[in-house]
């Protein structure tokens, strides 16, 4: 079934807010052997200018995943997750993810297109604090994979 394309320019609701720890990050950075310091060590980080540790850059694919389940799980949509491969992810910084930020999410579907029995999506990311302070903009192009 295609990617149902009255979903273009759609804006999805805020995610809930997500609380940005310093064992999540130390975490993540574990896991994407991100070796800098400032993702553990809160004097390392204060010496650098940050009020507490940072997150590696790629911390954020975390608030797009959980944005990105509202198109997931809208059966309207079309999208078979099963068949999904990964196209490409694009982070723009305004600053970094700093343990202790409270960050909400909002959606836009921004491409969907069919080439070659496939489906292609991009959707824009914008992550901001509770407050509205713009932290970081996020693309992610997914190839929904034809049944043939």
């Amino acid at each position: 079934m295609p990617l149902d394309q009255s979903y273009l320019g759609r804006v999805f609701p805020p995610t809930p807010p997500y609380e940005v720890g310093r064992e999540k990050i130390r975490e993540f950075a574990d896991a994407v052997f991100a070796t800098d310091p400032v993702h553990r060590d809160l004097a390392e980080a204060r010496a650098k200018g940050y009020t507490d540790v940072i997150a590696p850059p790629t911390f954020a694919i975390i608030l797009s995943q959980n944005a990105g389940q509202q198109l997931v799980d809208d059966e309207a949509f079309g999208m078979d997750y099963s068949r999904v491969v990964h196209g490409g992810q694009t982070f723009r910084y305004e600053r970094p993810i700093v343990a202790g930020d409270h960050l909400v999410t909002v959606m836009t579907v921004e491409e969907i297109s069919s080439r070659a029995g496939h489906d292609f999506l991009t959707t824009r990311h914008e992550v901001s604090t509770v407050d509205g302070e713009g932290v970081v903009t996020i693309w992610t192009r997914l190839v929904i994979r034809g049944e043939g």
